[in-house]
């Protein structure tokens, strides 16, 4: 069947159409770079991700745009907090979401714009508007009319009056309307500053995204994704100043996926149930948090909690276990080739032909990732059967079937079973990193070096009470999980 998304604004189920036949513009929101990323930036970042690996093996070519909000009150108020430049805590905080990014098995975006690099096209923009009378300035502000644009909450599915009631609006007596929301914001002592038309000042945070898709995606492109939370006022405001400006429709399908909660209460730094995508991995394999994530549909609620990850961590285990049952039994069988003999392994062949089909229809029902994942899981119990059976060739074809799958869709079993027992039996069991046990090891190194025996022999008991075993070699040490 055809791919069909349920489109944010039309509250339907669509048959996926892009522009142009085989190649797919596609633009997802990506952080404002003031604090590192917490699990709800995991979400959204590794669902755009997902679906993206998924129309590029559905034949597509993708661009990819992903930006990085760089210039923001938050960064700002970060700045002035920590006694440094703007500019390094913007740097600062964007390293550290790349290499969250990495840790999850994220891959890169096509383009990843940065909003300082498109101040040139956001002056173009805000001109426009301003020239076709959807924007005023005052005192070297400018700001869009709402009211001029007659179809403003049709993404959201709210009115005029609704908005005014229900919104936090930015209180300013110089608006014309209370919803009007600012394009470009005069510069205020010790901030910093860009030269515009209406003098120093620094953009809006709805303007760069609607500069950054033009640039690079066109006035008008397929995709726009993000976290619900976006739809009102950010993704409304995008539509209105970018659709007021070229009169062209900007995004043409518009994906959100679903909030995360923490044990069923809404993520809040104010009530300590906060957690960053750093935190999370310090106690669980990055493949964990990402198959906990894709085993909820995206557009669905999902809650985080120990229980939940702790079942996530089982349930990528049986796949990781039953690999590795594969592994050590060929590794004593040779190399053998998957052809069928048996009535039973043809079944078998026939039904790891048609899991790829299976994926791909759940896929295409609106990227229904559970959907998939589960019918990789009804793959792992006739590969364990195969196994009981002794059909060598049958289990090797139905485990690279699986893995093959898993990887390049979903962005699992990067690791060898042996790679990811090591990692996730040391978070899992002794609740200390892999990275603190290699910093340790390294500092115990030293010790011995400078003939430090005391604090050495402190290091490898203190790490043996984690549960952690050191076993020195002419090669260096290593390290296990005690048994």
């Amino acid at each position: 069947m055809p791919l069909r998304v349920y489109n944010t604004i039309s509250g339907e189920k669509e048959e996926f159409k892009p522009l142009e036949e085989g190649k797919v513009r596609m633009y997802a929101c990506g952080p404002t770079v003031y604090d590192v990323c917490h699990i709800g930036h995991a979400r959204a970042t590794t669902v755009f991700d997902v679906i993206v690996r998924y129309l590029r093996y559905s034949g597509y070519d993708v661009t990819y745009v992903r930006n990085i909000t760089d210039i923001d009150d938050k960064i700002i108020k970060k700045a002035n907090e920590e006694g440094v430049l703007w500019s390094e805590v913007a740097e600062k905080y964007t390293r550290e979401f790349w290499d969250d990014m990495k840790a999850l098995g994220n891959l890169p975006p096509s383009i990843e714009p940065k909003a300082t690099e498109y101040i040139p096209n956001m002056h173009k923009l805000i001109q426009t508007l301003i020239d076709k009378g959807f924007a005023y300035e005052v005192d070297g502000d400018v700001y869009f009319s709402v009211r001029k644009f007659t179809s403003y909450g049709r993404l959201s599915k709210r009115n005029m009056d609704e908005l005014l009631s229900g919104a936090r609006v930015e209180v300013d007596e110089r608006k014309k309307d209370p919803l009007d929301f600012a394009l470009w914001k005069s510069s205020k002592p010790g901030e910093p500053w860009w030269e515009s038309p209406w003098g120093k000042g620094r953009p809006g945070w709805h303007i760069e995204c609607s500069a950054m898709t033009m640039k690079n995606l066109g006035q008008t492109f397929d995709i726009h994704g993000g976290g619900k939370d976006l739809i009102f006022p950010h993704h409304e405001n995008e539509i209105a100043q970018s659709e007021a400006a070229t009169g062209k429709t900007f995004a043409r399908y518009w994906l959100h996926n679903g909030f995360v909660t923490i044990n069923h209460e809404k993520m809040s730094k104010s009530l300590g149930n906060f957690f960053t995508i750093k935190e999370v991995l310090k106690h669980y394999h990055p493949e964990v948090l990402r198959f906990f994530l894709l085993t909820t549909h995206y557009r669905n609620p999902i809650d985080y909690s120990d229980a939940a990850l702790n079942d996530a961590r089982t349930g990528l285990s049986k796949f990781y276990s039953t690999f590795k049952r594969v592994d050590e039994i060929l590794a004593n069988a040779g190399s053998l080739k998957p052809v069928p003999t048996t009535d039973s392994e043809k079944d078998a062949f026939e039904t790891f032909k048609g899991l790829s089909k299976k994926i791909e229809e759940a896929m295409d029902d609106d990227f229904n990732t559970a959907q998939a994942i589960g019918y990789m899981f009804d793959s792992l119990k006739l590969i364990n059967r195969l196994c009981d059976e002794g059909s060598y060739s049958m289990m090797s074809y139905g485990r690279n079937i699986v893995a093959g799958l898993g990887n390049k869709l979903f962005g699992l079993f990067a690791a060898t079973p042996e790679e990811f027992f090591k990692t996730e039996e040391a978070k899992a069991a002794l609740g200390i990193s892999e990275d603190e046990i290699k910093r340790l090891i390294e500092e115990r190194a030293e010790a011995k070096k400078a003939k430090e025996f005391k604090r050495a022999d402190e290091i490898r008991n203190s790490l043996l009470e984690k549960g952690v075993v050191l076993e020195d070699s002419p090669k260096g040490t290593i390290w296990k999980v005690k048994g």
